[in-house]
């Protein structure tokens, strides 16, 4: 069950109502490192964590701040957009606001939604949820899920930066510091899980034994010339999980040149294929 006392996780004002920040603002709703995202991923991969019920709770606790966050960015939408022109036949030469309505805005924010957010991105395409990583690995979900407050962060850090109203700068301060705390925790239930030499590889319930130790620890290169590929941490000494020793080669063809053979009679292909 979910609860809301209809008061927001955090306030939000607006002293300067900015129908093109607006727009930029339904990145961090319905954009792919928007809240919407998160929200549903934290939400699905708790329907499918099984073990420790601890690591459910997590998911469904930030699942629920999530949709905090996308109900304060909602607000914030609809107050940037106070005084948007209503009528195309307005003059927008001489208003700023409305020219930044009618020259970049998105006209889906009045013409479907009456001034208000919509679950779309800032180019107005809705979230269709295919960036949603719920793999029933609850260490490969927690690794997706660092990947997400990355990326949420860096957004908002950017929106940070494209405005100078005191109100949405604190707003998104807060959401900034949220980003911050939520990479951590994953981190943490990374480190809770047994850490990097214990996770890794994922799924570490496969025996390695089993797979082409050969090129576990391999970093291969794809020069055309034969030469070493680049060199870093990722190609000498032991590996992050402990478990082997990397190193790097160029990469030679192991495998023959395909060929598929003839195709089957009425295939559709063509005469000389058969």
């Amino acid at each position: 069950m979910f609860y809301t006392d209809n008061k927001l996780q955090f306030p939000v004002r607006v002293e300067n109502p900015n129908p093109l920040f607006a727009r930029a603002l339904q990145q961090a709703i319905g954009g792919v490192e928007g809240e919407i995202r998160v929200a549903m991923q934290y939400f699905f991969q708790a329907m499918g964590a099984r073990g420790d019920p601890k690591f459910r709770d997590l998911l469904l606790n930030t699942a629920a701040e999530e949709l905090g966050h996308i109900e304060m960015l909602a607000t914030a939408v609809a107050l940037n957009l106070e005084n948007a022109p209503l009528s195309m036949q307005e003059d927008a030469a001489a208003d700023p606001v409305a020219g930044a309505v009618l020259g970049g805005i998105n006209l889906k924010n009045l013409l479907s939604a009456g001034l208000s957010a919509m679950p779309v991105d800032s180019d107005g395409v809705p979230f269709d949820m295919s960036h949603i990583y719920a793999s029933g690995n609850i260490a490969a979900d927690m690794g997706a899920n660092v990947t997400a407050e990355a990326t949420g962060r860096i957004l908002a850090v950017r929106l940070h930066n494209m405005t100078n109203d005191p109100g949405m700068k604190e707003m998104l301060q807060f959401l900034i510091a949220r980003d911050t705390m939520h990479q951590n925790q994953w981190l943490a239930a990374i480190e809770e899980l047994g850490g990097n030499e214990n996770v890794y590889p994922i799924p570490n319930s496969h025996p390695q034994s089993e797979e082409n130790r050969e090129f576990s620890y391999a970093f291969l290169g794809f020069q055309q010339d034969g030469s070493e590929p680049p060199q870093g941490r990722w190609s000498d000494g032991q590996s992050i999980d402990g478990n082997g020793t990397f190193a790097s080669r160029p990469m030679q063809p192991l495998g023959e040149e395909p060929s598929l053979g003839r195709a089957r009679p009425n295939s559709g292909a063509q005469a000389e294929q058969l």
